[in-house]
């Protein structure tokens, strides 16, 4: 193995459909928004002036002025590529369309020709450059909260299980659900982890995912751990279909992994949560694999649990020997489930080893799960109607690849710049840095790529002349040296087709995202009205209790 390449364990999946052709269809023109409603939001003092109901109100005031109860929809599906910043997007579109035989820069993701575009502003009440957990309760609940937390208020610092008590919000997942709507989310990572656990839990600690992970004081208080909130909420019946990884935070100690006969799940509690959601869902099917999940019944609650910990990544999902599907056959699956019920859907879709794959400086990973993700929207496109569906596409956060020097057109998107120094250059060699040494089009700010010839921390670049740096596990180079790569603070994008789209456009709060689906959606917004959370204009301006939406 070359110095500057990195066996990442766990990672899985021969990317589906990579080198298809673009969708050629014509993007479906948003219905003009309605006139615009304004909203008065009090003046406070940043930072000290937020709360929970300042960030409600200010969210929905965005959403209302932009002409979001123009919307007519049924059902809502928010794509969430996590870590997936611009950079990203640009550079998987490049990949895309090199892997089908084109330059590359004319490619499309599929979510490129939605009519709607607006950017999000992602920072958490605490921090600048924000975490999953902080930016998903933002797009889940409508109200910034700090790093960390889960769908709640930011009143409660993380950790503190009896100030989280006091400060739950309402999630657009639970308010679906009490109102009798169909529910899901599929996510590539644990079920249990940030993005998804927000749709259903409340929890002063992203970490808290089963109750072996929680301090004694938090369990004698009363706050339960993140799985069991998944499969025990008040909500309505909870959520329909459930896809991702994580099994062993749903298994006891006591139970043996059906995959890996050498683990066992992690609960010390005597929960087998597995069971308990077959108890609840009498008509449902559970499977962990992707055979299972292939001859499951076309209706019924579904539950799919396909890995102990996170699910493979793409590139590797091949070599998984129980096999796992890819992220666009379990969006097929949930959609297939969920378009029965005659009240309409919420859906979350996360693309969520994106993430993951940029933490480890692994620019090849983090791209070919953008592709996954693009082929996911793909089918959801072709599974709905823009008449009745609204499909909004974005990031929770960015990252800090970067996409720089003065490449050829069509250089490969992961290979050396070829082409020089700006437009004198030769485009047959290798741009040179200020050493002489050739360098890649994409590297990180920082990260663990930051390493010498030898392999090791040092102060000199290697040469990657005869290095293929466009193999699955080639390590881009970082700036900084850091044993993880960070996250980006900068604005990530948003995309939108369907009824409500086009009040996405401009530059958005996150929290504005979950207001711009929610009056876009009659049922849920007049569910809200009917509790007395609305203004005169039929604005849900109040910050809503959970307990009001409970059984």
């Amino acid at each position: 193995m070359h110095p500057r390449t990195v066996s990442i364990a766990c990672l899985a999946g021969l990317l589906a459909a990579c080198a298809g052709t673009p969708d050629t269809r014509q993007p479906t023109t948003p219905v003009a928004p309605a006139s615009s409603i304004r909203l008065d939001v009090p003046r406070i003092h940043r930072p000290e002036g937020e709360t929970p109901a300042w960030w409600f109100r200010s969210g929905a005031a965005e959403a209302a002025q932009r002409g979001a109860m123009g919307g007519n929809a049924k059902n809502l599906i928010l794509f969430v590529g996590d870590g997936m910043g611009i950079t990203t997007v640009s550079a998987a579109r490049i990949l895309e369309g090199q892997r089908a035989g084109r330059p590359g820069e004319e490619q499309q993701l599929s979510w490129e020709g939605f009519p709607a575009t607006a950017i999000s502003r992602t920072y958490n009440t605490d921090a600048q450059t924000p975490d999953s957990a902080g930016t998903m309760t933002a797009m889940a609940t409508g109200v910034k909260t700090r790093m960390g937390v889960l769908s709640i208020g930011q009143d409660a610092a993380r950790g503190d299980c009896a100030a989280s008590l006091r400060t739950p919000l309402l999630s657009l997942w639970q308010l679906a659900a009490a109102r009798g709507m169909a529910t899901g989310a599929v996510t590539t990572t644990r079920l249990t982890h940030a993005t998804p656990a927000a749709t259903f839990s409340h929890s002063p600690d992203r970490n808290w995912e089963d109750d072996s992970r929680m301090p004694e004081q938090a369990r004698a208080e009363g706050c339960p751990d993140i799985a069991r909130q998944l499969v025990e909420t008040a909500h309505g019946n909870g959520p329909d279909v459930l896809l991702g990884g994580g099994r062993k935070h749903f298994m006891t100690v006591e139970q043996t992994d059906p995959e890996y006969p050498d683990q066992r799940g992690q609960r010390r509690d005597g929960r087998d949560l597995i069971a308990q959601w077959q108890a609840r869902h009498p008509q449902g099917s559970y499977v962990w694999n992707a055979r299972q999940l292939a001859a499951a019944p076309a209706r019924g609650p579904l539950l799919g649990l396909f890995e102990p910990d996170h699910m493979q990544y793409e590139h590797d999902r091949p070599d998984d020997a129980a096999g796992e599907p890819s992220l666009a056959e379990m969006t097929r699956a949930a959609i297939t489930r969920l378009k029965d019920n005659p009240n309409g859907y919420v859906l979350l879709v996360e693309g969520g080893r994106i993430d993951h794959a940029h933490h480890a400086g692994n620019a090849y990973r983090a791209l070919t799960d953008t592709v996954a993700l693009s082929d996911a929207v793909r089918v959801a496109t072709e599974m709905s109607s823009a008449e009745d569906t609204l499909i909004v596409v974005t990031a929770d956060h960015s990252h800090v690849m970067t996409f720089a020097g003065y490449p050829v057109r069509g250089n490969p998107i992961l290979g050396k710049v070829r082409g020089g120094s700006g437009e004198d250059g030769d485009p047959t060699q290798y741009a040179r840095d200020g050493r002489g040494l050739p360098y890649t089009t994409l590297g990180y700010g920082n990260g663990p790529g930051f390493v010498d010839a030898a392999g090791h921390p040092g102060s000199h670049r290697p040469d990657l002349t005869d290095v293929d740096t466009t193999a699955p596990d080639f390590r881009q180079e970082a700036t900084v040296p850091m044993g993880s790569e960070t996250h980006g603070g900068e604005d990530v994008g948003i995309w939108a087709r369907g009824p409500g789209s086009a009040a996405v456009r401009g530059s958005v709060e996150q929290n504005a995202i979950f207001h711009l689906m929610l009056q876009a959606h009659p049922r849920l917004r007049g569910a809200l009205c009917e509790a007395g959370y609305c203004d005169g204009n039929g604005v849900p301006v109040q910050l809503p209790d959970p307990a009001r939406f409970r059984d």
